[in-house]
């Protein structure tokens, strides 16, 4: 569930507002966008994935867990850590270039 925006690091892009499937977020006018519908989240990671400044943390629970402040999760290195376990750079998936599974739609057997 998304847990925290930092306004600190946030630079008023809403590539999260647009990337969440779940409108969970709104868009303020030259401020960080603000969290408004937090049970809506389904925990897909999107708007973190497309945040180009890892403003954003989205934990993996259902639940706040201690020890998950914003201080405390900067000096863990955890902002943006999806973002850069799953190789996405830039809001583009940069990890997966090596990955060949979408040539099985190729042969004309197999439609998406």
């Amino acid at each position: 569930m998304i847990e925290i925006v930092s306004v600190d690091r946030c630079i008023k892009c809403d590539l999260c507002v647009d990337a969440c499937p779940d409108n969970v977020f709104d868009a303020v006018p030259n401020a960080a966008p603000v969290i408004a519908r937090q049970d809506d989240c389904q925990t897909c990671f999107l708007c973190e994935l497309f945040c180009p400044t890892d403003a954003l943390y989205v934990s993996p629970l259902s639940e706040t867990i201690e020890g998950s402040t914003e201080q405390d999760l900067l000096a863990r290195g955890i902002f943006g850590s999806f973002r850069r376990e799953m190789g996405w750079q830039n809001a583009k998936p940069r990890g997966t270039a090596g990955d060949l599974s979408y040539r099985i739609f190729e042969t004309g057997t197999i439609t998406p």
